[in-house]
């Protein structure tokens, strides 16, 4: 037996404790003694309701318990005793904790359960509940997107359907094997085209024209126009397909789409003005710029890339971080850079001509660089390149590792995510085959904000489990969300999530 000691003058009218009623509950198997005057501390709970149940008929006694045994007065809750654990300190403190290890959700249905109120939860443990909600949410978006690209819309017909399929075929490489073919292949047209970029650079492989100017090798030339060939027609595809035109054009990677294939038919349309354009010198830098622009085709490499996606993420959520080096860096320069013209004036040959011109030197002394193109001549400019040195590797090193916590953290979140998403799928698919799922409270798979585990459920009640997704008639099976689908808050999704 376990519990919480009482103290002997517990009551505020100054009885003695052995006066007030005691009621002995089985929670799972724990057998616990509580006492009146501390439960009616409380008298909207379950728990105050059992001091008055000797006033009650069977009927409703057996309505605030799973079992009465009148002989010994013993109550019996066929629920999680770690949980009651926390739920029972309410009255002892006037607050609750959760501990380590149980399920948030699954907790907030035992307080549900006991009849308290959530605003006696403690403020960390609502955080924690609030990111749980939000894992949830977002394990619910990813099951929704894999049962709209495993089975479409089923409210979709006509054009929609076919904007469907073409999305998860030019989109969702997981959804079929075409689908996945097209990935690959748009992948291998990425790496060829960024190749002839570079190697059209060579001056062995560039031919001349009539004038006797290098231009670019007519082979590379057909290669990169079947390159811009494919890009363009799988934009036009995805742009048609998007469920969401605007959306779809201002998204960074589409961006980046758009500006791979750009600069090719910006050339192609001056061009076809004649050389009298051509030759024109800003007409020429343009296209120069234009051409630059190509490299940008190397980051679509990102949208076949878990690995790029992931750390783009980490870059984002690390922007406190990278201001903080550039703020370090910058006063750094700004003070060596200083420092280092006036410490240098001395000298006859010295070469910091100027505080804006020592900034250079400065980036490449505190960056660990040092082109040696500039240098300190005296001894006190060396003793303050040493210094400068040595804080640039400290301001560098600093945000180094939040970067890569943060990479972990992500990539470990994603991984989860989507074992959990594919883990309530295979479980929706059980109950809607057998109806219901039948599984022993000991080998429950349970999804909870954490991951994905093995839950050794000493509570077996149905509503200690938590469904992701609602079955139509009222079960737990499978119900296929549509594409318009969409979450306003985080409560709107845990809503649906939980059943």
């Amino acid at each position: 037996m376990w519990g919480i000691q009482r103290t002997r003058n517990g009551d505020c009218n100054g009885s003695e404790a052995s006066e007030e009623p005691e009621i002995v509950v089985n929670i799972g198997g724990v057998k616990q003694v509580l006492y009146g005057d501390v439960l009616n501390r409380y008298p909207d709970t379950r728990l105050a309701e059992l001091v008055a149940c000797s006033l009650k008929s069977s009927d409703e006694i057996s309505s605030l318990c799973d079992d009465y045994d009148p002989d010994t007065g013993e109550f019996y809750f066929d629920r999680d005793p770690d949980a009651f654990k926390c739920i029972i300190e309410l009255y002892y403190y006037g607050e609750i904790h959760m501990k380590r290890g149980i399920c948030p959700i699954c907790f907030m249905k035992e307080m549900e359960f006991w009849k308290i109120d959530s605003d006696f939860l403690d403020d960390c443990c609502k955080c924690h509940l609030n990111e749980v909600e939000d894992e949830l949410a977002e394990i619910a978006e990813k099951v929704k997107t894999i049962l709209v690209d495993r089975e479409g819309d089923p409210s979709a017909a006509g054009w929609q359907r076919f904007q469907m399929c073409l999305w998860r075929l030019m989109e969702k490489p997981e959804s079929s094997l075409p689908a996945r073919t097209i990935a690959i292949v748009s992948f291998l047209f990425i790496l060829v085209s960024s190749v002839v970029m570079c190697v059209g650079t060579l001056p062995d492989l560039q031919v001349e024209d009539s004038e006797g100017n290098l231009t670019e090798n007519p082979t590379l030339e057909v290669i990169e126009t079947v390159c811009i060939g494919w890009f363009t027609i799988e934009y036009i595809l995805r742009l048609i397909s998007s469920p969401n035109k605007i959306k779809f054009v201002l998204a960074f990677m589409n961006i980046i789409d758009f500006m791979a294939i750009m600069p090719f038919f910006v050339v192609l349309i001056l061009t076809s003005f004649g050389t009298g354009v051509m030759e024109l010198a800003n007409v020429q830098q343009a296209v120069q710029a234009l051409r630059i622009m190509r490299i940008a085709r190397i980051f679509k490499l990102a949208r076949h890339s878990a690995g790029l996606q992931t750390l783009t993420s980490a870059l984002k959520s690390s922007f406190k971080e990278l201001g903080l080096l550039l703020m370090y860096m910058g006063v750094g320069v700004f003070l060596f850079s200083a420092l280092g013209y006036t410490m240098e004036q001395s000298h006859p040959e010295t070469l910091f001509t100027s505080i804006p011109q020592s900034f250079w030197w400065a980036v490449i002394t505190m960056t660990t660089v040092g082109y040696g193109d500039v240098y300190p001549k005296t001894t006190l400019g060396r003793c303050n390149a040493a210094i400068s040195f040595l804080c640039g590797v400290i301001a560098i090193a600093l945000p180094i590792h939040p970067i890569i916590n943060n990479f972990v953290l992500f990539y470990n979140k994603q991984q989860v995510l989507e074992t959990a998403a594919k883990h309530e799928i295979e479980l929706m698919e059980l109950r809607s085959g057998e109806g219901e799922l039948e599984a022993a409270p000991g080998a429950h798979k349970h999804v909870c904000g954490a991951g994905v585990w093995d839950s050794a459920m000493r509570s077996c009640h149905s509503d200690t489990s938590v469904p992701l997704l609602k079955d139509p008639r009222g079960g737990a099976g499978i119900q296929t969300p549509s594409m318009d689908t969409s979450f306003e808050s985080t409560a709107e999704a845990t809503e649906y999530l939980i059943s």
